[in-house]
């Protein structure tokens, strides 16, 4: 008998509308996970419960609104993702089953992986759908899956993808997806990853120095290899070199920050600032750290930032879209996949 196993495709999640109910809701649930706002319980619900979600779910709720409306009235990281799991599915034969979750939201983790008890699959492959590690995201998943399944009786055999953004095929993929635009004709390359607190990358480090002190910005090493901040950078180098761009036509920032603590530097809107003020005309913005297109991708760059370049001097900046459900990321996870199966 053949072994029965599921793929477990996992992503941050989505409102299940964007009405300001709905986005509260996602609000909470997201912001009060502590790997996410990592301050004591009572500092994190004052600060999420009594400031953020109140003051910004009406705001955000435009905002997915308007994200809706680009996308046909759905939300497109829901959309591409299942998609994508229905053409991985597609990919594998009668005895492997691929299932999508969300971190946050619907389909929620506890509900996926019930169903997926029921089955008795052999094994699991967790895969969180971020290339590059950061404790809010991919160890957030990972912890949530094993809460879960730690209270099986019976705990299949589990393995877990951990970050790809180094993998060839990832790697290619991006690049395949940006050839439409003809990378080498514009001015500048910019490469904008989520932002993340700087202490969430210094509690990377057993050494006691800080993310700073670690080359993070040349090189990847022993010990930073866990480090966000390291990893995007490389996932910088590796896209110039398969681009057959110099890195010095390229830069590299970081957005959607939140709060007033300092987060990793440099600012993407600060960035791009000062990419129209010397001169920079023609900007391609790639967005590295998501594999499917979301607020911060069509909204934050395709939109604000965007617009905010343009008043700044500059005249034509083009986000490169996300992975999204296209068929050479399909085909790139699953060669991701081969070494877990």
């Amino acid at each position: 008998m053949p072994r029965k196993t599921a793929i477990l495709l996992i992503n941050l999640g989505t409102p299940d509308s964007p009405s300001v109910k709905d986005v509260r809701k996602y609000l909470t649930q997201f912001l009060n996970d502590p790997r996410v706002i990592d301050l004591s319980w009572i500092k994190r619900k004052l600060l999420v419960n009594g400031i953020i979600v109140p003051l910004r779910a009406p705001k955000s709720a435009k905002e997915y609104a308007r994200l809706w409306k680009l996308n046909n009235g759905v939300s497109p990281l829901m959309e591409h993702g299942i998609n994508l799991k229905n053409k991985l599915q597609k990919l594998y034969p009668e005895n492997v089953t691929v299932e999508l979750a969300m971190r946050y939201g619907n389909p929620s983790i506890p509900d996926v992986l019930a169903k997926m008890q029921k089955e008795n699959y052999d094994s699991i492959v967790v895969v969180p759908l971020y290339p590059h590690y950061a404790s809010s995201s991919t160890g957030t998943v990972v912890e949530e899956v094993m809460n879960v399944i730690g209270k099986w009786w019976t705990i299949p055999d589990i393995k877990i993808v951990g970050q790809f953004y180094d993998h060839p095929a990832f790697i290619k993929a991006f690049v395949e997806v940006s050839k439409k635009y003809h990378p080498e004709n514009y001015d500048h390359i910019l490469f904008s990853y989520h932002g993340l607190p700087e202490r969430h990358v210094d509690k990377v480090y057993f050494d006691a120095k800080p993310c700073a002190d670690h080359n993070c910005e040349h090189e990847i090493t022993k010990e930073n290899k866990f480090c966000y901040k390291a990893a995007c950078y490389e996932t910088t180098r590796l896209l110039a070199k398969e681009l057959g761009i110099s890195i010095d036509k390229c830069s590299t920032s970081f957005q959607s920050r939140l709060g007033r603590d300092p987060w990793i530097k440099p600012y993407t809107d600060h960035t791009l600032e000062d990419l129209a003020k010397k001169g920079y005309k023609n900007l391609l913005v790639f967005s590295p750290a998501f594999v499917a297109d979301c607020l911060e991708t069509l909204i934050e760059i395709g939109h604000e930032y965007k617009e905010q370049y343009i008043e700044h001097g500059g005249e034509n900046l083009q986000l490169v879209e996300s992975l999204n459900s296209n068929d050479v990321w399909v085909d790139a996870l699953k060669e991701i996949l081969a070494s877990y199966l």
